[in-house]
């Protein structure tokens, strides 16, 4: 049985990517089933971001491997949460002052694993 790779990578998600990191953490090294189901009953905003990006991960494994994959072995082998771009902008201050501040998204990469489905032979 050999193991197969997919990935996705989901870009300028509007959440700071130290507070995806937390919901990310939750479903580091399990299965694809697991993670959605805890994902679904997270409360945090960024919960529905990093589904998304599991999911999407998931059928390209399913899709895009050209081979036949067990789903029910499908893991998520690596996930992690980088910052993406920052948006400049102002918030009003005394005297008629502006004070910048930065508005930072947030970048979601996942890989998952699967195992290749055994053929079974004819005797």
């Amino acid at each position: 049985m050999a193991t197969v790779f997919a990935h996705a990578y989901e870009k300028g998600i509007d959440s700071m990517p130290r507070k995806t990191n937390i919901v990310a953490s939750l479903v580091r090294d399990r299965y694809v089933a697991d993670a959605v189901v805890i994902l679904e009953n997270t409360p945090r905003r960024a919960a529905k971001a990093v589904r998304k990006a599991i999911e999407s991960a998931n059928a390209n494994l399913l899709n895009n491997s050209g081979k036949s994959i067990d789903p029910k072995t499908i893991r998520i082998s690596r996930i992690f949460v980088t910052s993406g771009t920052r948006m400049r902008r102002y918030v009003p201050a005394s005297r008629g002052r502006a004070l910048p501040f930065e508005k930072i998204s947030s970048n979601i990469f996942v890989e998952v694993a699967g195992e290749e489905k055994v053929k079974k032979e004819k005797k």
